[in-house]
């Protein structure tokens, strides 16, 4: 039958979403050491960028050239992005306590700083979302990559919000739904945000569709 063909849809989709769980389980092996997730996602972002634009069947080999290649950038903002992520965290649990406790004037103050905590995490959220795609894309400077990262989440707020929505969806059917989907877990986020993302990654590249490549 035509739909079990290779050329098929149906095939091409059952092959991307092997390829997903594939990129999914080199994605957690290589972000064991946790110092490493920056270059892994990078990697795995590098090749399911690869896959929507159907450049490149050879994902394992596509992962870890990216991995070596972008290993030092992408670490480095990790790290960066790490301990902002754990300081707003801490801020965030600290302040929502004090909030509780405290009455009157006190308890306007901290909810205004918490607001603002808040706000900040949100930006925080977009820049992550962007940023390790954009060092699997383009070449750039640490601090122009997190500035970009913004600026274009901030301008394509409806594919922010879907690639946000779509982790979401994920984390919360792992954990209350169905736990066995964590085969895919964020190999599947990562390819449906390729797809997602790859007409902005290519038209904030500046270059034609496919010649957009990793350092």
């Amino acid at each position: 039958m035509k739909i079990f063909s290779y050329e098929s849809k149906f095939s091409q989709l059952l092959l991307k979403l092997s390829y997903a769980c594939y990129l999914n389980v080199l994605w957690l092996v290589c972000s064991l050491p946790i110092v490493t997730v920056g270059a892994a996602t990078t990697a795995l972002y590098y090749s399911c960028l690869k896959l929507v634009r159907d450049e490149d069947s050879h994902v394992g080999a596509c992962f870890f050239r990216s991995f070596r290649e972008n290993f030092k950038q992408a670490t480095v903002l990790w790290l960066i992005l790490l301990a902002v992520g754990l300081f707003l965290a801490g801020d965030g649990y600290i302040l929502y306590h004090l909030r509780q406790s405290a009455e009157g004037t006190m308890a306007v103050v901290w909810t205004l700083i918490l607001a603002i905590v808040i706000a900040t995490s949100v930006i925080y959220v977009i820049v992550l979302e962007y940023v390790f795609p954009l060092v699997a894309s383009v070449s750039n400077t640490n601090t122009a990559m997190l500035k970009n990262a913004f600026l274009i989440g901030t301008h394509y707020l409806f594919a922010t919000i879907l690639v946000f929505a779509v982790h979401f969806a994920m984390f919360f059917v792992v954990v209350a739904w169905f736990t066995p989907l964590i085969i895919f877990g964020e190999g599947l986020c990562a390819l449906i945000s390729a797809w997602l993302l790859n007409s902005i990654l290519i038209a904030c590249s500046g270059t034609p569709e496919g010649e957009v490549e990793a350092p």
